[in-house]
């Protein structure tokens, strides 16, 4: 059973608590890694993390299932990056409410283990030098390896979205000056590629 059709069945039965505690426990590698990617900032991804998993619990009842569960809660990621970067954000120094979902989000990133920090790091500097919009179309394909209708389905603005053509285009556009920068940098000799 898929993790989409897991969450639902438990939606269906009336268990909210268990299709979210489901939810969480079968995203949070993918939403940490993706937000860690994004804001490179444990702590700002830990936050964002946190908010993300607070609407994900508070949201899932009334999930339409148009698009997958991975992609939804990416998207709730995305907008909880874009609130802990907003200086007026964090200035207000908002604490979270401790409830079932941040405690769930706290142990779970908790256990999250970087495997290789000094290709992590690599990777960081090279994702430094991207702009913020780079950098969550790089973690959406490569990070989380989706499809480009779905990465159109999250990066959208407004009522438009980005035709996965012209994903595809910037995609090609960003690989070519990673590569030229990693070059640059002696990061493809270092990392043995």
């Amino acid at each position: 059973m898929t993790l989409d059709e897991e969450v639902r069945a438990l939606l269906d039965g009336g268990d909210a608590r268990a299709a979210a505690t489901a939810a969480l426990r079968g995203l949070a590698p993918d939403l940490l890694r993706f937000l860690r990617s994004v804001l490179r900032d444990e702590a700002l991804a830990g936050e964002a993390f946190s908010l993300a998993a607070e609407h994900l619990w508070r949201g899932l009842p009334a999930f339409e299932w148009r698009a997958s569960l991975k992609t939804w809660a990416l998207r709730l990621a995305l907008n909880a990056a874009s609130h802990v970067r907003d200086d007026a954000w964090r200035r207000k120094g908002r604490a979270f409410r401790t409830g079932e979902a941040s405690a769930l989000a706290v142990e779970l990133s908790t256990r999250t283990v970087v495997r290789d920090e000094r290709q992590r790091q690599a990777l960081l500097a090279l994702r430094a030098e991207l702009t913020p919009a780079e950098q969550t179309l790089l973690a959406l394909r490569l990070d989380q390896a989706l499809e480009w209708s779905e990465i159109a389905t999250i990066l959208v603005e407004g009522a438009d979205a980005p035709s996965p053509a012209t994903l595809m285009k910037r995609f090609e556009r960003l690989k070519e000056r990673l590569g030229r920068l990693a070059r640059e940098r002696g990061v493809l000799d270092q990392e043995g590629g």
